[in-house]
């Protein structure tokens, strides 16, 4: 008997199996099928072209951004026009103090005897000798003085010239390494332009160069920018190893240098520390890497202490606690089995010691090392933050500066003008979101892409990114505060605010959450990453240009009639060994414009120096006369400088006259009108050529 036909239904279940046979072949077929790539010599080609026009884009950056600086300092002081001594009076205050030793390098007969009249100063201060290299940190001077020799410079350009220029080239490398970060992090060379633009639209905010030239942190800063673009390129995933080893070279080098240049460096690399210390808690498999950045914090301490004359302020400094500890945490290998009670209790034993170990190493380290020179930083930071209330001169009159008192809305303002702030805004709540995403995915169990795509949309995965997040947060809750630190934060905002705004993985994230069907999301992202920052470049080169390009063109005029009368009377007629006293300001302009000796300097990393500075303000003070005249005195002072802005000072901040944090300190009941205070109260004294003869000014 024939077998019968199968019922309909096994007949559709052996057509189903057929189709999917089919189908399986067919992508077997395919899979199978050779994919046409491009040949490995194109690849490489595209890819050099790429990077040697990124590369020539940030150099003609730099040196675009050194004659524009060049250009607008002469045209601000007609600089070559001017006498030498004119051109010395633009440096004021401390800039003044740091450009004479410059000088004094170049008039020593040698290099080590130059050095050891720095390092054993007895003609600056009266009644004092100071180790000016330690505490002024002016390895820049000696090493400008040095190419100035070598090089054959003094047969081809004046002195000043030469140390302004090396101070402009270094902006140009500042500028260049932004360029670099913004590129490494975006992928594009558009968003280092971008950075560029920003950063010379807000200059007022980003960098006090134009104001002040031989400051401390104008030769330091360019050196923290490469250290970051190192550290940015350093933190990549995926990271070839000459790539890394070249960047890890430059990050120690730049960290080094950076450490020298500047006295207060170490605070500023201690917020770092704290950035890689909580990228090590959101992104475990940085950890490695974190802790070798760790061990060049600790080698550049170690150098910079032993070649700063044994510097006593790094051994206690912060950063060597907190990195020691995490060190130290390190080698113990507390580890235990993941998901066990072990590893729960091990996991608060850490975050125990990471909270008190550096606190304690801190302790133990002050008490066995003496330590004076940032102890006035610790009481400001306490009186800041409202810990503490003082009468304190020094400390009340160093909270009345306007680069230690909160930003003004001005500032705010000229950010938002230049659409850096709204972008800068949105780039950090997306970064910020995309993290906290990544940080449950984790907490859920859900595993880490080893490499994340453009498809992804997860940009708070990457390394690089967490960092720069967590670092921008630090700085600017500290400039918030304090609007000095603007000048360390403000070119990190045009950095990432313009990697953000030229990265497809940023739109593409955005794009994920949103879910939009209409237009496929990478097409759109790559679209947004080119628009997005066309549109602002436009915007910005039509609104600020122009701008730019006035005040290259506009005259503007600095003299100071006064001050110049001054310092040609002291070269004339005062005699050699005549001691100048006045305030610590003006005391720098006449260290530097004539050499002669005074009773203090404007440094305030000196606990003896803010002491005489403090004291010399008593001549504005409800003090007798003979108590003025004994603290003259005691400092061997010869002429007695009374400055009338001082004197009819007309504070924009209550009680932040000098007179008023004097009557103060002296616990006199200071007058707060706005008016001038009542002359018969306050007797400021002149020391003539006799220093026994006493005349009233009135």
């Amino acid at each position: 008997m024939a077998k019968e036909e199968g019922s309909p239904v096994e007949l559709c279940q052996r057509k189903k199996q057929k189709t999917a046979g089919s189908q399986e072949a067919r992508a077997e077929k395919i899979s199978k099928t050779p994919v046409p790539e491009r040949a490995p010599k194109y690849v490489s080609c595209q890819r050099f072209a790429k990077i040697f026009i990124g590369c020539l884009a940030a150099v003609i950056s730099g040196m675009m951004h050194v004659f524009y600086l060049s250009a607008y300092h002469e045209r601000k002081f007609w600089f070559s026009n001017r006498q030498e001594l004119e051109r010395e009076i633009t440096f004021q205050g401390d800039s003044a103090v740091y450009y004479s030793y410059y000088k004094d390098m170049l008039k020593a007969p040698s290099f080590e005897r130059g050095v050891y009249e720095l390092t054993h100063n007895n003609r600056t201060v009266s009644l004092k000798t100071i180790n000016a290299v330690q505490q002024m940190s002016l390895y820049p001077e000696l090493i400008a003085s040095v190419l100035y020799q070598a090089t054959g410079s003094n047969e081809m350009i004046e002195p000043v010239y030469f140390y302004i220029g090396i101070v402009f080239g270094l902006q140009g490398i500042y500028v260049t390494a932004l360029f670099v970060t913004s590129w490494l992090m975006s992928g594009t060379w558009l968003a280092g332009m971008l950075t560029v633009a920003w950063f010379l639209i807000n200059r007022v905010d980003t960098t006090r160069i134009e104001y002040s030239i031989p400051l401390r942190e104008n030769w330091a800063l360019p050196y923290f920018a490469c250290q970051v673009a190192a550290l940015t390129g350093y933190l990549k995933r995926n990271l070839n190893t000459y790539a890394e080893r070249f960047c890890y070279l430059l990050m120690s080098a730049s960290t080094y240098t950076f450490m020298m240049a500047w006295e207060y460096s170490h605070y500023v690399l201690f917020l770092q520390a704290v950035s890689l210390l909580l990228l090590d808690v959101f992104a475990e498999e940085q950890g490695d890497k974190v802790y070798e950045v760790y061990k060049i914090y600790i080698f550049s301490l170690f150098l910079g202490y032993l070649l700063q004359f044994e510097n006593p302020a790094l051994l206690v400094s912060p950063l060597l606690s907190l990195v020691g500890s995490l060190m130290l945490i390190k080698c113990l290998q507390l580890n235990g089995k993941k998901g066990t009670f072990v590893a729960k209790v091990i996991k608060v034993f850490k975050f125990y010691l990471v909270c008190t170990l550096p606190l304690t190493l801190n302790l133990i380290m002050k008490t066995f090392v003496p330590h004076k020179e940032n102890e006035h930083v610790l009481k400001f930071l306490e009186v800041k933050f409202g810990l503490n209330v003082t009468k304190n001169f020094t400390l009340n009159w160093l909270l009345c500066q306007e680069s230690l008192q909160a930003p003004s809305q001005d500032f705010f303002l000229r950010l938002t003008q230049s659409s850096l702030l709204p972008f800068y805004i949105l780039v950090l709540i997306i970064c910020l979101l995309s993290m906290t995403q990544v940080i449950f995915r984790r907490i859920n169990g859900k595993s880490q892409k080893e490499t994340v795509t453009l498809e992804d949309g997860r940009i708070g995965e990457r390394p690089e990114i967490i960092y720069h997040v967590i670092h921008t947060l630090i700085l600017g809750s500290l400039s918030m505060l304090m609007e000095g630190l603007k000048f360390i934060w403000t070119p990190y905002v045009c950095m990432l605010a313009a990697f953000g705004v030229c990265s497809p993985e940023l739109w593409m994230t955005l794009l994920k959450w949103l879910r939009l069907r209409t237009v496929h999301p990478i097409l759109l992202a790559l679209i947004l990453s080119m628009a997005v920052p066309t549109i602002i470049g436009l915007s910005l080169w039509k609104e600020f240009f122009p701008r730019l390009i006035t005040e290259l063109t506009e005259l503007q005029e600095f003299y100071d009639p006064d001050t110049v009368e001054l310092m040609t009377w002291i070269k004339r007629q005062a005699p050699v060994a005549a001691v100048f006293a006045g305030s610590p300001q003006l005391m720098g302009v006449i260290k530097l414009c004539t050499g002669w000796m005074v009773t203090s300097l404007p440094l305030y990393s000196d606990d003896d120096l803010l002491r005489r500075n403090e004291n010399i303000y008593q001549i504005y003070s409800k003090r007798s006369a003979e108590d003025i005249y004994k603290i003259l005195t005691s400092y061997k002072a010869n002429y007695l400088i009374v400055e009338d802005a001082i004197c009819n000072e007309m504070g924009t901040t209550r009680g932040c006259r000098v007179k008023d944090l004097l009557d103060v300190a002296n616990g006199h009941f200071p007058s707060f009108s706005t008016g001038e205070t009542a002359q018969h109260l306050r007797a400021p004294l002149a020391l003539e050529e006799d220093p026994g003869s006493v005349s009233e000014l009135t």
